[in-house]
């Protein structure tokens, strides 16, 4: 038998209104399953209407797909993961609770614990009050299952399976042997360092379960995605385009086209339904439009948050009040990822800028060259981070790690290694012939001094005459107001990296006087060490070096 979980033609489908769900694999399985989901009630609309008579057919469509992927002769899910991304006021965790009612409903095992594990003990609620209140308002069920609010837990009465909804900030889900889990709130998730360890608890039971499965519920983050809730969004999305062909995993996603989100499509009301499948039922199209109007206008974040929220609109910076000008121009300044060597090839002329490196701290480097012929000005920049750091910011560590991942930031595995690291790209550069000065906040001058200009036994790659010391606070005014406007021009442009979008997005303007000031001080926690590096980069080349290129008689 032959099916697919992918579906290229998605974006064409959710214009048109069409179902992105691909039909059951077994059809008998699924009418099983839906014939009994569809009886349950929905106890907190009026008149207690039940599932079949106050649902909208994607959710059947959505149920069809996981009941259906299941050989009811080999015992086996042949579908063995579903994610759904989908707006919030979708009825998302009220769809949980039935098809997790429906499951405990039709397991053929005894003793058997179905899992809904859910972030926050809030979130926990929101799926077991509907299934314990489904339970309630039925006489056969309330008959069949014994529901116990204190532990959150409904258990069969004849063979003893239960559904159990775990809290994660308040719950254990060690030594859980569940076949059937549900993630509700992945994005919550992908905020925890210990995520992944989480999963793996909760999931091991399915060893030994050929009937098995999981499926995630999300909304999109209210910040740049991270952690767990990035990496499976970014995987559901390559097997739904058919980059990767897995048919155990099916990712509903209800999102918009790129092209739509480059036009901003998703702020014209008749465009709500894309990612409200349930508009007209559950969500209000009139409130949407009222709440876009309201916080249209807000600078704060709240309008980027409530587009991220009820319209799936991925967050990339956080776009707030105090926000550096040059934030706003910082993604349309991304061209095609570029290596140092490309730069040293492409560029006259580069300058480099050093920032940060205390245990507690980022080490940021950034290396701008000036391009040969345009003069452009292309940024390169990496970062070191310590492991001392990464325990004590836990709440920043999934996203560290996405950072790492990708290769813009360097975990430090031993004491000096990110100075070694630093030395040696300055000097590749050096040796390029290209460098003219390095930049370095004065107040840090100390240990990043001694290692580029060495000792008079050991030298380093450049002479005390190479360092500059560069004045910080609103005496860097000039810098910050240089990359902005480059920003704005297309004439600074980067390799678009997650690491320098999440400082870019971190970073608070401070008036002094008739200037502006950019300083970690006014960041807090939030780290912005190789933006600072990059600021004083910009100091540099902004005093407009000599080409230290090749000239024509030296090509002929």
């Amino acid at each position: 038998m032959s099916w697919s979980t992918a579906c290229p033609d998605w974006a064409a489908r959710l214009v048109a209104g069409k179902s992105i769900i691909p039909p059951p694999i077994f059809a008998d399985q699924a009418q099983q399953a839906l014939a009994i989901f569809k009886e349950l009630k929905v106890v907190d609309l009026p008149g207690k209407p039940t599932f079949g008579e106050c649902s909208e057919q994607w959710v059947f469509d959505f149920v069809a797909a996981i009941f259906g992927g299941y050989d009811g002769e080999a015992g086996k899910q042949l579908i063995r993961e579903y994610g759904l991304l989908i707006s919030k006021k979708n009825t998302k965790s009220t769809i949980a609770a039935g098809i997790m009612l429906t499951a405990l409903i039709l397991c053929w095992r005894e003793e058997e614990e179905h899992l809904i594990l859910a972030p926050t003990k809030e979130v926990a609620d929101n799926s077991y009050k509907p299934a314990a209140s489904m339970i309630r308002a039925d006489d056969e069920l309330s008959a069949l299952f014994h529901i116990q609010d204190h532990v959150r837990t409904i258990t069969h009465k004849v063979n003893r399976n239960s559904l159990k909804v775990v809290a994660a900030d308040t719950d254990t889900v060690s030594g859980k042997k569940s076949g059937k889990v549900l993630v509700d709130e992945l994005w919550l998730f992908g905020k925890r360092a210990n995520a992944e360890s989480m999963f793996m608890e909760a999931l091991g039971g399915q060893v030994s379960r050929d009937e098995g499965w999981v499926i995630y519920l999300t909304t999109q983050s209210d910040d740049p995605p991270a952690g767990v809730f990035k990496e499976r969004l970014g995987y559901w999305r390559d097997v739904r385009d058919g980059k990767i062909q897995d048919l155990k995993t099916l990712g509903v996603l209800y999102e918009f086209p790129d092209d739509m989100l480059k036009a901003k499509a998703y702020e014209l009301p008749q465009n709500f339904y894309i990612t409200n499948p349930n508009i007209g039922r559950s969500v209000s199209a009139e409130w949407l439009e009222d709440q876009l109007r309201k916080n249209r206008a807000k600078t704060d974040g709240t309008f980027q948050q409530f587009l991220a929220k009820h319209l799936n609109v991925e967050i990339g910076l956080n776009l707030r009040s105090d926000r550096w000008a040059g934030a706003d121009f910082w993604a349309g300044a991304a061209t095609q990822v570029f290596s140092l060597e490309e730069l040293l090839a492409r560029c006259e002329v580069a300058t480099i800028g050093v920032d940060g490196g205390g245990l507690d701290d980022m080490l940021g480097l950034a290396v701008i060259g000036r391009e040969t012929g345009t003069g452009r000005w292309l940024a390169w920049c990496r970062a070191w981070i310590h492991p001392i750091a990464m325990e004590r910011r836990k709440s920043e560590a999934p996203r560290y790690h996405d950072f790492i991942k990708a290769g813009d930031l360097v975990l430090v595995d031993q004491m000096g290694q990110d100075l070694l690291q630093v030395v040696a790209i300055v000097t590749q550069v050096a040796e390029s012939g290209l460098l003219d000065k390095i930049g370095v906040d004065r107040a840090g001058l100390g240990g990043i001094y001694d290692a580029l200009v060495g000792t008079e036994d050991e030298p380093g790659p450049v002479t005390a005459e190479d360092v500059v010391g560069i004045p910080q606070g609103w005496q860097l005014n000039g810098a910050i107001k240089t990359a902005e406007r480059r920003l704005a021009e297309k004439r600074l442009q980067h390799g678009g990296s997650a690491l320098m979008a999440w400082c870019v997005g971190n970073a608070k303007v401070v008036a002094v006087g008739n200037a502006i000031s950019i300083t970690k001080q006014a960041s807090g926690f939030a780290k912005i060490d190789p933006l600072m590096a990059l600021f004083d980069a910009v100091y540099l080349m902004a005093l407009n070096p000599a080409s230290k290129g090749k000239s024509f008689w030296d090509t002929e």
